[in-house]
């Protein structure tokens, strides 16, 4: 099969499509997919520079998440799984292959209404949203809640989730161009970073109180800041560091009002873990995926054998979604 292989450390140039051998033969519980699309993430470009190491066990290609037709399937694969079945997976790497093989656990159906391509897009922003924001900070109807990076894939949606539970909504993002994109996924407070103290505009549309429930992908750089913007009892859950991984921090604040400071990625968690995860997402998510309240945000496609060009644009930050690489 053809996969992108990281020949080295360093920029996109050192992505390269390969032929290489087949996946192993099915174990225990797994199921063998014939790859439709996947996503590219931001984590992907940091195993591309040696800083984000696959979890032992898993496929050295990059990709954490696909779509696909089941071709195969190992010893003990549950009974709603048959060889046919369009599905997407929540990945610990491998995406960017013809082929790969994933745990049943990790599968998910095609939401009715949902291309197998734009399908893709969904496992891991579904996956990280749900298990941080509503399953670990237990945002609920009626609060609110401030998306760090809106534009993004994780941010699209988060907004349309959270919007159709009945939640405000406030994103920062860097130009009237991705603002106005938020807006259109029904963001209600649209704050541009470059421009604006997202801190003060926070408290003055909450009247001072500050949000219930941050979801922050910056870190470091915005750790008290984002700890000034929460009201009593507000949770601030931090998923990247692309502001840095070290801070200093007055916890005057976090003693004062009750804050709750959490951080996870998906990728290192138990097969266990994930599958729980991913069956809270189809029991809770998918039907609003269904009923069109949620849909994937696709911004471009690369054919496998321009990932390197992938990679440039998600390292531009420019794009507005997910990006997708078609086999």
């Amino acid at each position: 099969m053809r996969a992108v292989v990281i020949t080295r450390g360093g920029g996109p140039e050192v992505l390269e499509a390969q032929e290489v051998e087949d996946p192993a033969p099915l174990g225990e519980g797994e199921v063998l997919l014939q790859v439709a699309a996947a996503g590219v993430n931001r984590a992907d470009t940091l195993q591309r520079v040696g800083r984000h190491p696959p979890p032992a066990g898993a496929s050295p290609y990059p990709g954490l998440e696909c779509s696909g037709t089941i071709l195969a399937l190992g010893p003990n694969v549950p009974s709603r799984w048959a060889v046919g079945d369009k599905v997407c997976a929540l990945l610990s790497g491998g995406g960017y292959a013809e082929k790969i093989v994933v745990q049943a656990g990790q599968l998910l159906p095609v939401p009715e209404g949902v291309s197998l391509t734009d399908a893709a897009g969904l496992p891991e922003v579904a996956c990280t949203v749900w298990s941080t924001v509503f399953m670990t900070s237990r945002l609920s109807p009626g609060e609110s809640f401030l998306i760090h990076g809106g534009s993004s894939g994780i941010g699209t949606f988060a907004i349309q989730i959270a919007k159709h539970l009945g939640i405000k909504v406030f994103v920062t993002a860097g130009s009237e161009e991705k603002l106005a994109a938020c807006k259109g996924l029904g963001a209600d407070v649209c704050i541009n970073y470059k421009t604006e103290d997202f801190v003060e505009r926070v408290k003055q549309e909450t009247n001072g109180k500050g949000v219930d429930v941050i979801l922050d992908n910056i870190g470091g750089s915005y750790l008290q800041r984002n700890l000034n913007s929460l009201g009593v009892d507000g949770r601030l859950f931090i998923i990247g560091f692309q502001g840095g991984a070290v801070a200093e921090v007055n916890l005057q604040a976090v003693f004062a009002r009750r804050l709750t400071i959490q951080a996870a990625g998906l990728r290192g968690r138990s097969t266990a873990n994930k599958a729980q995860i991913v069956n809270e997402v189809e029991k809770n998510v998918w039907p609003a995926v269904a009923a069109g309240k949620v849909k994937p945000v696709i911004y471009k496609t690369f054919p496998l054998s321009e990932a390197a060009e992938a990679h440039r644009l998600m390292e531009a930050s420019t794009h507005i979604g997910k990006i997708l690489l078609l086999p």
